[in-house]
């Protein structure tokens, strides 16, 4: 069975964990649990007729007092920049995260998963914006970890990513 490494970044409150609660155990919690250092979750897939063990790295937020541990990315076979789009700011922080995670790990699959499209009323982020994303070539992916939409295409697509890599 392969196993792949995947970690999840972004700023702090982007909904990180919660998108691997829902993914992993289908549950979502309205309480939030600052995640200190990382925590990892485990969970196989079936992708391509093959088993594929995900190793899931949820590592803490940044913010402006803590930096995210690039050595936390190393081995990483992907990785998901976790957004939430009622902060413009989160978008921000995942772009400078991004050229940060490459620095250090090189170019691996990721996908830009913009989170809480469940109150898209509430988002900072416009259409106009996340269509410019997708001009740089990247996979943009709008989650919902609270209802589950999208959550688990996230990591499939991934998962395809890393397998044809």
């Amino acid at each position: 069975m392969l196993q792949k490494k995947i970690c999840m970044v972004g700023a702090f409150a982007t909904g990180k964990t919660s998108l691997v609660a829902q993914f992993v155990r289908s549950i979502f919690s309205e309480k939030y649990q600052t995640t200190v250092g990382v925590k990892i979750d485990k969970k196989t897939i079936n992708i391509q007729d093959r088993e594929i063990n995900l190793i899931l790295w949820d590592l803490h937020g940044e913010d402006e007092f803590q930096k995210v541990r690039m050595s936390y990315l190393r081995g990483s076979s992907g990785y998901l920049l976790v957004v939430d789009g009622t902060r413009k700011n989160t978008l921000n922080k995942a772009l400078d995260l991004q050229t940060r995670v490459e620095e250090a790990i090189g170019k691996v699959p990721f996908i830009l998963v913009l989170n809480k499209s469940d109150i898209m009323d509430e988002w900072e982020i416009n259409d106009q914006e996340i269509k410019q994303l997708g001009q740089n070539h990247w996979t943009v992916i709008k989650t919902s970890a609270k209802t589950g939409l999208g959550v688990e295409e996230v990591f499939q697509t991934l998962a395809n990513k890393i397998l044809e890599g």
